[in-house]
């Protein structure tokens, strides 16, 4: 079985990192946390500290199924600024992996990386200018392009993680998983 990470760095925005993840577990896939820093806790924009799964050097290098990223600041930029992870994110990009990120994160990461270049996506407002030249900015909560996910801020942490399952195990589901949610249609 592959394997998914969602990875967290201070300031991550917290309902962009649980929300992914809870919605992966809930449909039966492998996603672990991942700390960027030296230990496990890492604390977000808000101030609630949470304990990652595993450190990034504990990140295999094969078997990967999805790479999350969530957003906040500065948790997009301190993302941005882990070479491990950039490196880990431009080659699993290059072997036409699976890559999902929200908020700043498209802009701030994905985009300063140049893994959006001839790709639709969406940021959270104020980004768009970092998605790159070559992306094309859709302003809608949630964009699914390729082998990227790409959602525009916390009230999209839901159907962004949704949509992560869809690409992953179908729409029906995702349908499902979100019918047990009791999320509206």
């Amino acid at each position: 079985m592959k394997h998914s990470f969602v990875f967290l760095a201070d300031g991550f925005e917290e309902i962009e990192a649980v929300t992914p993840v809870d919605v992966m577990r809930r449909a039966g896939l492998d996603v672990k946390t991942v700390s960027i820093n030296d230990s496990h806790v890492v604390t977000g924009a808000h101030g609630v500290k949470y304990t990652a799964d595993i450190l990034m050097n504990d990140v295999p290098a094969t078997d990967i199924e999805w790479l999350v990223l969530p957003g906040g600041m500065p948790g997009a930029e301190n993302l941005y600024n882990c070479k491990p992870l950039a490196e880990l994110l431009r080659r699993h990009a290059a072997d036409g992996g699976k890559i999902a990120a929200i908020c700043a994160s498209p802009g701030v990461v994905l985009g300063q990386l140049g893994l959006l270049d001839g790709k639709e996506a969406t940021c959270y407002p104020g980004f768009e200018g970092m998605l790159g030249e070559k992306c094309f900015h859709v302003p809608v909560p949630v964009v699914s392009a390729e082998n990227v996910v790409t959602g525009n801020g916390p009230a999209a942490a839901l159907p962004f993680s949704l949509a992560i399952v869809a690409a992953t195990l179908g729409e029906g589901t995702a349908k499902e998983i979100a019918s047990q949610m009791q999320m509206p249609k």
